[in-house]
């Protein structure tokens, strides 16, 4: 299920991930609250049977390893891959 057919909710949480993504790259408890955004977001994708989508944000999830008092070493990797999805 593309990104559009998604309930609103779910659109609005995905964005506002995104947005909370780009402030998170150096702030360990931003990137730990982006990390519990998108599990919450895979069970919900899961819920609504949106497995190819889940399977991405599953992939965002394994590259997505919060370290306290450093830089996130896959911040741009997993922001192009977090447009990517709200491009689609």
């Amino acid at each position: 299920m593309p990104l559009q057919k998604l309930p609103e909710t779910i659109k609005i949480e995905f964005k506002n991930a995104a947005a909370l993504h780009q402030r998170a790259v150096s702030d360990y408890a931003k990137c730990l609250e982006f990390n519990k955004i998108m599990a919450g977001l895979l069970d919900k994708l899961e819920d609504c049977g949106s497995f190819k989508l889940a399977d991405k944000v599953m992939g965002i999830l394994i590259e997505c390893n919060p370290k306290e008092g450093s830089h996130c070493d896959q911040a741009t990797q997993i922001g192009n891959r977090m447009n990517s999805l709200l491009i689609k």
